[in-house]
C-alpha cells in the first residue's frame, strides 16, 4: 500500500510536517511576543520609577504634608488610583487607603511583572519601592492608560492566527509545484519529442522513480514502445504486402499479352484476384491486432467443442477423414479467450499443418493442465522446419519453401495465429517432433469464481 501510493504518503508526511511546525513555530512566536506585549516598555519603567522617586522626595522632605501636596499635584496629571503607603501597608498621607486602594495593594504588580490583557479598561496596580529607601515605603499606582502595554496586540494576534497559516500555505503550495513542475516538464517534452521521434523515451532518474510520476514515465515509455512497434509492423506490412502483390500483378500483365483464350484468361484473373483478394484479408487481419486490445467478449470456452467445429470445417475444406483429428484432451477442459479469436487461430494452425502433411497424414491435439494455463500442442507429419529457423515462421510474409514444398499461402497464418494468442496472455511457439511440426499454445483457464 505504502509503495503502491509512494506520492500520496510522501504528500500526506510533507502536510503533516507542515502542520506540526507551523502550530509549534506559531505556538513559540506568539507566545514570544505576547510576553513582550504584556510587559512596560523601558520609557514607561523609567516614568514610573521617577514618580516613586518623587513620592520619596516628597515624604523625606515635607512628611505628610509634602505627600498631601504631591498626590494632589499628580492627580492633577495622571487618572487612576494614586497612594504612598508605608512599608506596613498605610497610607503615609493624611488620608487613609480607600477599599479600592487595599483591593489594587493586594493586586499589585511591579514595573518587570506582566500585565494582563483581561483587565479591559481598569487599569492595573503597581506597586514600585522607594529607589532610596525602599524600607519606609513605595508607590501604589494604577497604571495610566497611556502607558498600558499591547495595545497592538490584538492586530498582532489576529495578524499571527492568518498570517502564519497563509504563509505556510504559500510556501508549502510552491514547493508542491515546483517539485510536480520538474518530471511533469521533462514528461512533456518526450511527449511533445514523440510525434516528431517516435524513438523518444523517458530515460533517467524519471524513469526508475517509485512514485506515481515513475510509473507514469513507465506507462508513456510502454505506449511508445507498442505505438512505435505498431508503426513499424504496419510500414512493414506495407512493403510486403506491396512486394506480394506485384507478382500476380505480374502474371496479370503477362496473361493479358498472351495468346491465352478468353475461359484460360478468365480462369487466370479468377484465380490471381482470389490471391489477392486473400492476400489483402490476411494483411488486415494482422494490422487490426496491432489497434485491437482482445480482451472484449471474454468467456470460457470448451476446447473440445471448439476442435470439434475447427475440424468440421477443415474435414469439408480438405475431403479429410474427421478420425485424421484425433484430440486427446478431457471434456471438461476450459480456457478462457474470445471464441471467433481463437477459432482463427486453431484454423490458421490446422490448415498450415493439412497443407503440410503427408498423404493419410494426422493433425492432432494434446494437451496437459499447467499451473492456471492449457498447455496445447498441434501436431502434424509434415517434414518440419528448420531447427534455426522456427522462430521465423511466425514473422509476416515468411515462407520457408526449402522446408515445405508447397507454394501456397503467403505466410501470414501463424504471424496472425500468434498475435491473437499473445492478445488474450497466452504463448504461441514451435518445435520439431519426430515426424513433423509441433505448435504449442498455452492458455488461460477460467478465473475461479
Amino acid at each position: 500500500m505504502l509503495k503502491r501510493y509512494s506520492l500520496l504518503w510522501r504528500l500526506a508526511l510533507v502536510l503533516v510536517v507542515v502542520a506540526v511546525t507551523t502550530m509549534v513555530a506559531g505556538t513559540r512566536i506568539t507566545g514570544v511576543l505576547r510576553d513582550d506585549a504584556q510587559r512596560l516598555n523601558q520609557q514607561a519603567i523609567a516614568i514610573m520609577q521617577g514618580y516613586a522617586a518623587a513620592a520619596e522626595q516628597a515624604w523625606l522632605t515635607g512628611g505628610q504634608a509634602g505627600v498631601d501636596q504631591w498626590l494632589a499635584d499628580m492627580r492633577s496629571r495622571e487618572a487612576g488610583d494614586i497612594a504612598v503607603i508605608s512599608a506596613t501597608d498605610q497610607s503615609l498621607s493624611s488620608v487613609p487607603l480607600t477599599e479600592q486602594e487595599r483591593a489594587g495593594l493586594r493586586f499589585q504588580r511591579g514595573v518587570d511583572s506582566r500585565m494582563s490583557f483581561r483587565y479591559g479598561k481598569k487599569m492595573p496596580y503597581l506597586g514600585v519601592p522607594f529607589p532610596v529607601a525602599p524600607e519606609q515605603g513605595s508607590l501604589l499606582m494604577q497604571l495610566p492608560p497611556r502607558l498600558r502595554p499591547g495595545t497592538y496586540w490584538p492586530w498582532v494576534e489576529n495578524l499571527l492566527l492568518v498570517g502564519m497559516p497563509t504563509l505556510s500555505a504559500f510556501l508549502l503550495g510552491g514547493l508542491l509545484f515546483w517539485r510536480a513542475r520538474v518530471p511533469l516538464k521533462a514528461l512533456q517534452a518526450q511527449v511533445l519529442g514523440f510525434k516528431d521521434d517516435t524513438q523518444a523515451r523517458v530515460t533517467g532518474p524519471l524513469a526508475t522513480r517509485g512514485d506515481e510520476f515513475g510509473e507514469l514515465a513507465r506507462s508513456f515509455n510502454h505506449m511508445a514502445e507498442q505505438v512505435s512497434g505498431m508503426l513499424d509492423t504496419q510500414r512493414q506490412l506495407l512493403n510486403d504486402m506491396s512486394h506480394e502483390l506485384r507478382t500476380p500483378l505480374s502474371r496479370l500483365s503477362v496473361a493479358l499479352e498472351s495468346d491465352m483464350s478468353e475461359a484460360e484468361l478468365r480462369q487466370r484473373v479468377d484465380q490471381e484476384l482470389h490471391h489477392m483478394r486473400t492476400l489483402v484479408d490476411d494483411t488486415l487481419a494482422l494490422g487490426w491486432q496491432d489497434t485491437d486490445t482482445g480482451t472484449s467478449g471474454l468467456e470460457s470456452l470448451s476446447l473440445t467443442a471448439l476442435w470439434d467445429m475447427i475440424v468440421e470445417n477443415a474435414a469439408f475444406e480438405s475431403g479429410w477423414d474427421k478420425r485424421r483429428f484425433p484430440c486427446a484432451l478431457p471434456d471438461d477442459a476450459l480456457v478462457y479467450g474470445n471464441l471467433n479469436v481463437l477459432a482463427q487461430v486453431f484454423e490458421n494452425l490446422v490448415r498450415n499443418a493439412i497443407r503440410h502433411s503427408p498423404e493419410q497424414g494426422t493433425v492432432q491435439l494434446l494437451g496437459q493442465w499447467e499451473e492456471g494455463t492449457w498447455h496445447l500442442q498441434v501436431v502434424d507429419q509434415g517434414p518440419g522446419v528448420p531447427d534455426d529457423k522456427l522462430d521465423r515462421i511466425f514473422a509476416p510474409f515468411v515462407r520457408l519453401d526449402a522446408a515445405r514444398a508447397d507454394r501456397s499461402g503467403f505466410g501470414l497464418g501463424l504471424s496472425i495465429a500468434r498475435r491473437a494468442v499473445e492478445r488474450l496472455g497466452g504463448e504461441l511457439w514451435a518445435h520439431n517432433g519426430t515426424p513433423g511440426l509441433c505448435v504449442h499454445l498455452r492458455l488461460p483457464a477460467p478465473p475461479l469464481v
